[in-house]
């Protein structure tokens, strides 16, 4: 399973610099924006530890800096603007999911062990 994680996480880092960075006009909308932003990074950082989940500290801190870094990308756009507001429901779900799958995976090998 993990070649799957693997390419689906990367995936989701490429649709996620899209719609960051695309024209406010190509993003698509299905549900209240800090929804979205939460479900995305929140499935980024689960995605990445069901992929590598040893180097979780590494993921932890790779999701929260792509959060960051994009947020503040879109300054360089015409019709985006980054928040810290943004940001923070960002950031804050990337680290969420990051913890959850890492607990996750965690349970299920001790109940391999057993």
């Amino acid at each position: 399973m993990q070649p799957f994680f693997r390419v689906t996480a990367w995936l989701v880092v490429a649709a996620l610099v899209f719609v960051t960075l695309s024209p406010i006009g190509l993003r698509p909308s299905v549900a209240p924006a800090n929804v979205e932003r939460a479900l995305a990074y929140g499935a980024l950082g689960m995605l990445f530890v069901l992929a590598y989940p040893r180097r979780w500290p590494v993921i932890l801190a790779g999701v929260v800096a792509l959060a960051a870094i994009l947020e503040l990308g879109q300054g360089l756009t015409l019709t985006r603007h980054g928040r810290l507001s943004d940001f923070l429901v960002k950031g804050g779900a990337a680290m969420l999911g990051t913890v959850l799958a890492l607990a996750a995976t965690s349970i299920a090998a001790r109940r391999t062990r057993s």
